[in-house]
């Protein structure tokens, strides 16, 4: 066994032991800008042996590393790989993880279990925390902008792309209504038929279109249309910016002057606030449509019967407060889809979360938006 030791004069000192079939290396006091460039020429001048099976580099007596300890370290490695043997760390604190993070990444370099660090349950409800905590700062931050925006188009409505309008109002509308239609007709149809099973038994067959009708209005028509529109328009706004901010494309355009919420925002906000009460009507006579085929064919209910108990149930203060439901419903949908896609940063996997993070946010407020808005109906009226 042989042992060498060099000591540097910034009190950081290398040492190997070598035995037949293992070499100890040994690393104390900083790896940093003013001692790596001495331990580099050290390390050479050793002459570590040139066929070894298993190296073991010993970090207990760092007390620093940054990024040019880090280039010692892939230097030893270098030569470990030339000398076809396994490179182990031994002995590194919990804030030299990141650091040694840049050598695991290459080949051949052994990660001992002794080294994962995995994050207990307070620290991870605290990185919870805190990531909820910027994320509000930030949609505060965005909301803010997305008013002063609003607030420049409605003093200079010029500044509005208008031809974007329309494209993103045939996106989130017309091409949604096919899939609306038929989820609305069949829930309608589901639950006229689930609830003339109860109310056949009391002869009160009429009730069911009171039932479809104003279960349809008030609650699910709104929020069924919202759902949906959240998963195909609010992912599609999310991939869409997301996309452009991986390929920089909203950084040229604001090194260009233009304002990218009134540029990107704006037209798809205004799009969904237009179209998404109309798809929620629809919805709403779909659903109507499929609890009459059940009243019909069924229950032996004449179809103008249904009809006229289908009016006398919804008022008028039940359309208007499904629209005014359905407005804010859209607002949180098309913000969180834009919101999210201007967080993206990264590549393509990041594109991925934002636009799941997208829909399940919207979703999320979407139903608590509507759990409140219940609870403020009730009393109210």
């Amino acid at each position: 066994m042989t042992k060498t030791a060099i000591t540097q004069p910034e009190d950081t000192s290398f040492s190997f032991t070598q035995d037949k079939a293992c070499l100890d290396i040994t690393l104390t006091g900083a790896l940093d800008q003013n001692t790596c460039p001495a331990l580099l020429q050290a390390i050479d001048q050793a002459a570590l042996p040139t066929a070894m099976g298993t190296i073991r580099v010993n970090l207990q007596g760092v007390t620093f590393l940054d990024d040019f300890g880090v280039l010692v370290l892939l230097h030893i490695k270098t030569q470990c790989l030339s000398a076809n043997g396994t490179l182990t760390f031994l002995g590194a604190s919990a804030r030299h993880k990141r650091f040694l993070d840049m050598v695991y990444e290459e080949k051949n370099a052994a990660i001992p279990s002794s080294m994962s660090c995995h994050p207990g349950i307070l620290e991870h409800m605290g990185d919870k925390t805190m990531t909820m905590l910027l994320d509000t700062r930030a949609m505060l931050t965005f909301v803010g902008d997305l008013c002063l925006s609003m607030t420049t188009v409605l003093c200079n409505p010029s500044r509005l792309r208008r031809s974007d309008t329309v494209i993103h109002m045939q996106r989130v509308g017309v091409d949604a209504l096919p899939i609306v239609a038929l989820i609305s007709f069949l829930l309608g149809l589901i639950m006229a038929f689930m609830s003339a099973v109860q109310l056949e038994q009391f002869g009160a067959n009429i009730y069911v279109a009171s039932l479809v009708s104003l279960s349809m209005v008030r609650e699910l028509g709104p929020i069924m249309t919202a759902i949906i529109v959240a998963g195909r328009s609010g992912s599609a706004f999310a991939a869409e910016i997301g996309s452009m901010r991986v390929a920089e494309e909203v950084d040229a355009l604001t090194t260009m002057g233009f304002d990218i919420t009134i540029f990107l925002v704006l037209p798809r906000l205004l799009a969904t606030l237009c179209v998404l009460p109309l798809l929620t009507l629809f919805s709403d006579l779909f659903a109507i449509a499929g609890g009459l085929v059940v009243g019909v064919g069924m229950l032996d209910l004449t179809t103008h019967g249904y009809m006229v108990q289908t009016v006398n149930t919804i008022s008028l203060d039940d359309i208007v407060w499904s629209m005014g439901k359905t407005l804010l419903f859209a607002l949180l949908i098309s913000g969180t889809g834009c919101f999210r896609g201007f967080q993206v940063r990264g590549g393509a996997d990041a594109v991925g979360r934002a636009t799941t993070s997208a829909v399940v946010t919207s979703i999320f407020l979407i139903i608590l938006a509507d759990s409140i808005l219940a609870v403020i109906q009730r009393y109210w009226g």
